[in-house]
Parts: structure tokens; sequence; C-alpha cells
């Protein structure tokens, strides 16, 4: 059920709805098309769009141009706040890819994230634009002792140990300074959440495709992961102005902001190096994209502070840049490594989207049911900084007087803690949860392409342990 249109490049794109539910049987067709672009696009299609929606996507939102949609409840503010190469290298890419586009060079038809009405459809609850639900219970029963992130990666324990010792060499010693900068944050521990889904699609793919043993280009796409999110972390912070990262100093309050900024750049330097020596033209494209994204989940964050008339579809790209966007790639990107079909491959990376948005929605959860202690940060802090999340969002839609606190800024005393009251009030976190738990189905449904056994296992319940924090 290929339904495709054009995107604002003029190249056809799947739609988010039928790329979200991927044959991955062994029946499934993958045989790629030839990307040809089109030399009859309309001056409309032509126009650059913020995700790239097409016709069967959109519903009644209709392009306005970037950032700017129909529907938004009035007028919109004036300013909007290897091994395998492919056969034949596309036309250079546009300015701004859509996620199916940057997810197969090769017109391979993959996930996007899906439109609030297709997540409605899919799912079969009516969540998202009417009243809330009842929450789905987890799968965890009750008495059943919490998740550890140790147990859920223990198939790969051993890729992961040498993981860990690999990291500060490949960083490289030319300069000590930048070197000490980056030995800081990784020396500062962490979960090792994404090298870890990597192994384990890596191992679960391989077992599917007869490949008997992990290949070099799996672990060093691994490093290469984790080097990227390292860098994001280090330009988080300082964009953040944060103290402190897993228990200790951040770089730039070490080092300054200047040997920070330097210092994250030359990660994400050092890690394109190494990508290029996969040599792997698809999989360099993935996740050279990522990060794109970074910059662009930044830029379109700080242009919708405070900013009430926001969307619900715009959180969720913006989600995808920041968050989803290097899960996916490189859980597709192991796929590739292993040989996998084309159906197989997108379907890995459905789970690495999916999974990474419902990772946000929680962290955005989290904002505002747990103290300080427990977030590091003030409660809140999102919410502060203008930085309008899905529990706002949903919140918005019951309690008008939110939106007249979020257009003051919260100069005023007092007018944060009412604003988080009113929050809590309008049922944005439970519809937040109910979003998440949507997310997460929408990640296992993609691993049913999988064969069983303890990789597969893990992956599945990777979902739950990032679901389970909000319970």
């Amino acid at each position: 059920m290929a339904m495709t249109a054009l995107s604002c490049a003029g190249l056809p794109v799947a739609s988010s709805l039928a790329t979200s539910y991927i044959e991955c049987s062994a029946n499934a067709s993958s045989a790629p098309r030839d990307v040809k672009p089109s030399t009859s696009v309309s001056k409309a299609a032509m126009e650059p769009c913020f995700v790239c929606r097409h016709p069967a996507a959109s519903g009644s939102r209709n392009s306005l141009g970037p950032g700017r949609t129909t529907g938004l409840n009035g007028s919109h503010r004036s300013e909007d706040k290897s091994r395998r190469r492919l056969e034949t290298v596309p036309q250079a890419a546009p300015p701004t890819l859509s996620f199916p586009e940057r997810n197969s060079m090769a017109n391979l038809e993959t996930g996007a994230v899906p439109d609030i009405s297709e997540l409605n459809t899919f799912s079969g609850r009516k969540t998202m634009n009417g009243g809330a639900t009842s929450l789905p219970s987890t799968d965890k029963a009750e008495g059943k002792s919490k998740l550890t992130l140790a147990d859920l990666v223990n198939p790969v324990s051993d890729d992961l140990r040498l993981l860990n010792d690999n990291l500060q060499k490949i960083v490289g010693a030319d300069n000590p300074m930048l070197m000490a900068a980056a030995k800081q944050i990784f020396g500062a521990g962490g979960k090792r959440m994404r090298p870890a889904l990597v192994f384990l699609v890596s191992r679960a793919t391989c077992q599917l495709s007869n490949i008997q043993e992990l290949r070099p280009q799996h672990r060093r796409l691994a490093e290469i992961t984790e080097m990227i999110h390292t860098a994001s972390l280090i330009h988080d912070d300082v964009l953040d102005e944060s103290d402190t990262r897993r228990g200790k100093e951040t770089v730039h309050q070490t080092f300054g902001t200047r040997v920070a900024v330097l210092a994250g750049d030359f990660m994400f330097a050092q890690s394109s190096w190494y990508l290029a020596n996969l040599d792997n033209l698809e999989v360099i494209k993935l996740i050279s994209q990522v990060i794109r994204d970074f910059a662009s989940g930044e830029i379109k964050q700080a242009q919708n502070l405070f900013d009430t008339e926001v969307t619900l579809q715009n959180y969720l790209d913006k989600s995808y840049y920041k968050t989803a966007s290097l899960i996916a790639s490189s859980t597709k990107s192991a796929a590739i490594f292993s040989d996998s079909t084309p159906s197989v491959s997108n379907a890995m990376f459905d789970y690495g989207m999916h999974l990474g948005l419902a990772f946000q929605v929680v962290d955005d959860i989290l904002d505002f049911t747990q103290t300080s202690e427990q977030l590091g940060k003030p409660a809140g802090s999102d919410l502060s900084k203008g930085n309008l999340t899905a529990p706002v969002l949903f919140a918005l839609e019951k309690e008008p007087e939110l939106r007249d606190l979020i257009d003051t800024e919260f100069t005023e005393e007092g007018s944060l803690e009412a604003a988080i009251a009113l929050v809590h009030r309008g049922g944005g976190i439970d519809r937040a949860r109910t979003l998440a738990k949507e997310q997460g189905d929408l990640a296992k449904k993609s691993l049913e392409c999988l064969p069983q056994g303890d990789t597969r296992r893990s992956l599945e319940r990777m979902v739950d342990y990032v679901l389970e924090r909000i319970y």
C-alpha cells in the first residue's frame, strides 16, 4: 500500500500512515525504485515547507510556508517563534529534507513522524483531538521489580565494555585541551542507551541474515552514535547554561564556553571522519543528516518560545530533530550493515523514531512530575524558558488562563507556579502519558519482523523501561 505524493523538492515520498505500518514479512516487496526529480512540479509543490507534509498527511493544515500552517485558532504571529553503496546517487539534497527522504536516498518507502490525525486512526483511539482516555496499563505486572537498563543490555554487555574502552581512544590526541574536555563527559558515565540499541539491533538483524558475528562497521557505528550524542550534550549544556551533567561539572563550567563549543565541534568532526571511513554511502547520508537535525531542532525551539499557537505536530517534529533522529538513523544503519532487506531496515528506523519520540515525551512529563532534586534542575524549567511541551499543549486546550500566563513570559511573581498547576488541572499530564504510550506501542510493532530471542526481547522491554519512568 504505497501511498505516495510529492515532497517540496519534487521527490516522491511515502505517506506517513502507510509507512508507519511496514510489512516486515519475508514476502514483502523491497526493491527500491530509482529517484528521479520531477520535471512538472507545480510552484506550490516547490515551496519549502516545515515538515514537507503532502496532501495525504496534512489533513486540513495547508502549508503557508516555513513553520506556518492553517488551523491555528487565529492569526499566526508575524515572526514564527561497508559495505554497500547505492547504485545511483541522487541529485544534491534540498535545504531541508523530509523524514522519508532522509531515511533513504534511494526512495525506499520509510517511516515518518505520523500526523496527529493518522496516529489516532492507526492506534484506534481518539485521544489527541478529544478528551483523554484512561491510560493503558503497562506490561509490568503488579509487584514486579522495576526494569533496569543493566538487565536489558545484558545480551550486548561485552560489546558495551569494548565500546567504553575505545571511546576515549578514538577522540584523538591532537589537541590536549579539547581531548580533556571530551573525556570529561565520557568519564561522567552515562547509560550508553544509544550504542546499546545499535548493538541490540545489530545482533538481532545479523541473526535474521544468518551472520554469525558483528562486523567492525557495527562496532564503529555504535562509537560514532555515542560521540555524536556526547557532542550534542556539550552544546546543549552551553545553550541551557547548565552547571552539572550526571552529577559532575559540565564541560563549559570547567573549561569555559569557548572550549566547550570547540570540544563539541571537534567531536562532531571526529565522528564525521569515522563515519566517512565506514564506506557506505547510505549510512553516511543517514547519520550526517542527524547532525543537521540537532541544529534544526534547536532553531525551531528557539523560534517558538512562549508561542501558544505552536501545534502538537510542531512539537513532534522538533522532538524528532532533537531526540529521535539519532536513534532512528543509527538503528536503521545497524540493520543496513547486517545486509537486511529494505523493509527490515525501514522497520528499524521506525522503531528508533517512535522510541525516541516516546523518550522525549516522557522526559517532558517528568519536568512536571518530579522534584527538583530528582531532576537535577528546577521543576518546570522547560516551561519557565518558554519551551512548550506536550503536557502544556494539551492543557492549553482546556485552560484558557494558561495561555494568558504564558504570554506574560512569567515575569509576574507566582505566575510560573500557577501555570504548572493549570497543566496538571487541565489533564495535560495524563494525555501526554497516553501519547508516550502510543509511541511506545508503535515502536514495539516495528519489531515484529525480527526473530524471537534475547535481543528482540530486550528491544521490546527497552520501550517498557522508557515508559516505566512515568508510572
